[in-house]
């Protein structure tokens, strides 16, 4: 719980509580349980996270090697700019945990064809390569 979030709670806490009951017990576990409210709900939404599965936005979950081929050449063309096609054949090989995507995007520069390489991790695209001095 960030200094303010915490001092705004403690004042809430001290104006809400009849005069005899401010002491500085009843405000420190006041204060305790508002803090281990904030972990608890910090925990769950962490837990909630791990459980769904991972998603690339625009692509949904990628869970085949034809959605992994699809999303990164999707991602490859976005990188390149407007008009920019895939060329060849896009290859997707198996890796532990997802897929490397390999294929060829352009024109770039409004001239030539340049290589990517792609990762998908964990259901979703990672990173990508373009490799322009090739």
């Amino acid at each position: 719980m960030s200094s303010a979030r915490f001092a705004v709670c403690v004042t809430t806490l001290a104006l809400a509580l009849p005069g005899h009951a401010q002491d500085y017990r009843d405000l420190h576990r006041a204060a305790d349980a508002a803090i281990a409210s904030d972990i608890v709900r910090d925990q769950q939404a962490e837990r909630d996270a791990n459980r769904q599965p991972y998603a690339s936005p625009g692509y949904g979950p990628i869970r085949t090697a034809a959605a992994a081929r699809s999303a990164c050449a999707a991602k490859a063309r976005e990188e390149v700019g407007r008009g920019s096609n895939i060329r060849g054949r896009i290859t997707a090989r198996s890796m532990s945990t997802g897929w490397e995507v390999e294929g060829e995007v352009g024109p770039f520069d409004d001239q030539r064809w340049v290589p990517f390489v792609c990762s998908v991790r964990n259901g979703s695209v990672s990173g990508i390569l373009l490799d322009p001095d090739r």
